[in-house]
């Protein structure tokens, strides 16, 4: 079965950090990039931050600076988004998503899955 979850949401200041964790799970299954998508009002779903297996990361120009992306393969494929100061146009539903490929199965395709998302609220 594969999970995806996140957590670590919840009401932060302005100019506050928070930590989101996302926590990829599938048997069967090895987990290539991992990514973290915001919602935030008034704006189309972006991608904010992703890393690869290798560690590689990219981030949206509207958080480079501000938030570092960050992942423990050791630990179930977690992966951690540490926010700081937080503006008040950060808030929103964060998601994570996984890409997926069976382990023995060269020619499957590779799926994103992704969490139910975290909200993140910022008071001012």
């Amino acid at each position: 079965q594969v999970q995806v979850v996140e957590s670590g949401g919840g009401l932060v200041q302005a100019g506050g950090s928070l930590r989101l964790t996302c926590v990829a799970s599938g048997s069967g299954y090895s987990i290539n990039a991992m990514n973290w998508h915001r919602q935030v009002a008034g704006k189309p779903r972006e991608l904010a931050a992703s890393i690869t297996s290798g560690g590689n990361t990219n981030y949206s120009e509207s958080v480079k600076g501000r938030f570092t992306i960050s992942r423990d393969n050791s630990k179930n494929n977690t992966v951690y988004l540490q926010m700081i100061n937080v503006k008040p146009e950060d808030a929103g539903v964060y998601y994570c998503s996984a890409h997926f490929k069976q382990i023995g199965r060269p020619t499957s395709p590779t799926i994103d899955y992704w969490g139910q998302g975290t909200q993140v609220t910022v008071s001012s």
